[in-house]
């Protein structure tokens, strides 16, 4: 359980009646309920009368110059139960069941009630931006505070819904002195019988936002939020429960921060623990020597070697045998003495790139890779384009993916590497490097996670250049600083590291 989902499961608690004890001395809600209902009717009755007068050329103002919302379409309902029913009757209508409507169950002390029973809500003033940009009185909108202004149209504290956009249903509490915009309603309730802090929990706990209109410009409105259910304990039980609210809740938002900062940690960790296991193993540090193995430098010597026939057999130029000595001070950590120190260059005989110009795409044919093709690692032909098998053959004239190759991205996500393990034909795209080596004197897997260790992939973030559409280019790889251990202690490390990160 986050943060937000233990928040919610004691809001839902607590308007359930099950996060403080109830109090038999308490009176009962629907007593409560009672005298607002003769009151309104008292004040429709004064109404009535006001209307009388207005018609004899009287005008009245509205409360706080607000734009009211037709109480006539929010009728006076009673919800009671009985032998087990829960009936309502709105006016003096016959009575309906709406036992299946109810939510969830309530002590017997409380009671349920339409909101529109409890609260009237009253359309702010529109202020343009200009008014809003001097003056020291909070301008809330649907979203708190939105600006300043000189006046206000609020005198005391009052709650705030709301009204229009992504933060229609949203709630909030003005100051002493406030200005609300007709972004937003102003809430009436009668504060000698409804405790403002509980109204604001559950108001939040509603989500009134969910009852907006379903158009283009969500919009939420008394007809909306009138006949939402809400349950009601007696007005001590109310003061009980925002006590307890505000001493548990505070709690709970800090175990979300500690649950956020957990999970956070939970999903870097293994990340980090990949990479401080790949550099310790790629210092020499992850598997015993054994010194028995057959040196590095021999198994460099034997590469050479075999570029050397390779440049007999014209596969290879004698200028691909050059190789640029490391300087000691760019060597990065000490390494085991039968280890050595080499340029990438140095291991492979071939390093290229896939065409530079965009081909002529086909419907069907022979897959056409780009780097989006691995970035998640691995070579995915899901969603790859076609070229022509003629088209095929000439771009791989120069540069020819084969099983056991090892791809390597190089522009915009660079130094993803990849060893290709189909048997079919496939064309590259410039944004993927092609890396030809020897895989029995360089083991494909200690490749792969030598291209990954922090040891390259800190080379990779250095020599990546350019902004947005950023380029690794071949040079700058074919220079990148390497470490390479004894063919046996390669397999020793891809074992070991195969062991534990099966485990991250």
């Amino acid at each position: 359980m986050d943060g937000k989902q233990l928040k919610n499961s004691i809001l839902q608690w607590a308007i359930q009646g099950k996060l403080v004890p109830q109090n038999p001395k308490d009176e009962p809600a629907q007593k409560l309920l009672e005298r607002l209902a003769a009151s309104r009717n008292a004040g429709d009755s004064r109404h009535s009368e006001r209307s009388e007068e207005s018609s004899k050329g009287s005008k009245k103002t509205s409360l706080r110059g607000a734009k009211a919302t037709k109480q006539s379409k929010n009728p006076t309902s009673r919800i009671y139960r009985e032998n087990g029913v829960w009936y309502e009757q709105v006016g003096t209508a016959t009575p309906k069941d709406i036992s299946d409507e109810i939510p969830f169950e309530i002590p017997e002390t409380w009671a349920w009630c339409r909101l529109g029973n409890l609260i009237k809500i009253s359309s702010g003033d529109g202020l343009v931006s200009k008014d809003m940009k001097k003056g020291d009185i909070p301008v809330f909108g649907g979203n708190g505070i939105t600006g300043y202004h000189t006046e206000a149209n609020v005198f005391e504290e009052t709650v705030v819904i709301g009204r229009v956009g992504f933060y229609c249903g949203s709630v909030h509490v003005t100051p002493n002195k406030a200005w609300v915009t007709d972004n937003a309603f102003i809430t009436d309730y009668p504060k000698s019988e409804i405790n403002r802090e509980f109204l604001v929990f559950c108001l939040k706990f509603l989500d009134l936002g969910k009852s907006h209109n379903a158009t283009a410009q969500p919009v939420v409105s008394g007809k909306k939020i009138y006949p939402l259910f809400f349950p009601l304990p007696p007005l001590a039980e109310q003061k009980r429960i925002v006590a307890k609210l505000e001493q548990v809740l505070p709690l709970a938002e800090e175990y979300g921060a500690a649950q956020e900062q957990l999970d956070k940690l939970n999903k870097e960790l293994p990340e980090a623990l990949k990479k401080s296991i790949l550099q310790e193993a790629i210092q020499g540090k992850l598997v015993p020597q054994n010194p028995k193995d057959e040196p590095a430098s021999v198994l460099l010597a034997k590469i050479r070697k075999e570029k050397e026939s390779l440049v007999k057999q014209g596969k290879l130029k004698k200028k691909d045998l050059n190789c640029d000595s490391i300087a000691e001070e760019d060597l990065p950590f000490e390494l085991p003495s039968n280890w050595e120190w080499c340029r990438l260059e140095d291991i492979v005989w071939l390093l290229s790139d896939g065409t530079h110009k965009t081909p002529k795409y086909t419907e069907s044919g022979i897959p056409f890779v780009s780097v989006k093709n691995m970035s998640s690692g691995r070579l995915s032909f899901e969603n790859t384009k076609f070229v022509s098998k003629e088209e095929s053959d000439i771009l791989n004239q120069r540069c020819n993916p084969e099983k056991g190759d090892l791809l390597l991205s190089k522009v915009g996500t660079t130094g993803i590497p990849v060893i290709v393990d189909v048997d079919f034909q496939f064309s590259l795209f410039v944004s993927l490097a092609l890396i030809k080596f020897f895989p029995n004197l360089i083991d494909s897997s200690f490749f792969v996670y030598l291209i990954k260790s922090p040891l390259v992939q800190n080379q990779v973030r250095e020599h990546t250049r350019g902004v947005g559409n950023k380029n690794w280019v071949l040079n700058d790889i074919a220079k990148t600083i390497i470490a390479i251990p004894p063919l046996a202690e390669q397999k020793r490390i891809v074992t070991k590291l195969e062991q534990l990160f099966k485990v991250l």
